[in-house]
């Protein structure tokens, strides 16, 4: 009697275990099989943060990268690098459960470490505004707080959806987004830029190029004549890189006065602000004549 009891007891507690793990697709479709849900998380790219805070995970993020400085509270989480390099013997001291990255912007070298080191990895990244509350939900998941991310992806989806009803309607302007000035970077169709003016009623005039970063010269610029040239820049550079174009008075961005100073890091950080950002573009670009 007292061996099956104690075998009883024991498959009690194995299955208790195998109760207790989590398995999580990613947003790249991977799957992430881990004991329990994470606790430790590491967070190597800003807007995979600041998508952990909207999933109710941000008390779980032991460290992080620099920049990653929204929500204000993603300010107090350690740093342990940036977008270019991480210090590896940090991270292996911290113990995470799992290390979330974006796969477009991420140092491979130093993700391959982190693979051959066995811990594992999740891959954060969305495309087009309508996935980031799906996004949100799985970090959720992956943290045990679907109760909180699901609560803020309806928020999310609620503001999109009023975004797209308002701005059905708007006059289908091209628009140049200016990531850099020397040289010219753009965003091609599959960067969620791109899909802010989508959203907006407008349109990428680079929209048919498939590379998220792509540069481009002046020649190909003035060959597509966009209506709009809006500068993505840091604080203080915008007005800057519009006076360049200024050189060129045939462009219709320029005989038209069409040249928008756009100085919002939540544009192009890829978490939920960016929706923020949206909906400030789709109010400046309704006001374009």
């Amino acid at each position: 009697m007292t061996r099956a009891l104690s075998l009883l007891i024991l498959f009690a507690c194995l299955w208790s275990v195998a109760d207790a793990s989590v398995t999580v697709t990613d947003d790249t479709g991977a799957h992430i099989v881990l004991p329990a849900a994470a606790t430790r998380i590491v967070s190597l790219t800003p807007g995979a943060t600041e998508m952990l805070f909207a999933a109710g995970a941000g008390a779980k993020i032991v460290a992080t990268v620099e920049y990653s400085d929204e929500p204000p509270a993603a300010k107090s989480v350690a740093r342990i690098g940036d977008a270019t390099a991480i210090d590896i013997e940090r991270l292996i001291a911290l113990h995470p459960d799992v290390v979330v990255i974006w796969p477009g912007g991420s140092n491979a070298a130093q993700i391959e470490k982190v693979l051959r080191l066995g811990i594992p990895l999740y891959r954060q990244e969305v495309d087009v505004l309508e996935d980031l509350p799906k996004s949100v939900r799985r970090l959720g998941a992956l943290a045990g707080t679907s109760a909180v991310a699901d609560r803020n992806a309806q928020a999310l989806e609620l503001r999109l959806n009023n975004l797209k009803r308002e701005y059905a309607g708007s006059r289908h302007l091209t628009v140049l987004i200016q990531a850099w000035n020397r040289p010219i970077y753009t965003v091609g169709g599959t960067q969620l830029m791109s899909d802010a003016l989508r959203i907006c009623g407008a349109q990428n005039v680079f929209g048919d190029l498939e590379t998220p970063g792509p540069a481009v010269d002046v020649e190909a610029v003035i060959a597509r004549n966009p209506d709009v040239i809006l500068a993505a820049a840091p604080a203080g550079e915008a007005n800057t890189w519009l006076a360049d174009w200024r050189r060129f008075p045939d462009l219709k961005a320029v005989k038209g006065g069409r040249l928008i100073p756009f100085e919002l890091n939540s544009f192009s950080r890829l978490g939920p602000s960016v929706v923020d950002a949206t909906e400030q573009l789709c109010r400046v670009l309704a006001k374009v004549r």
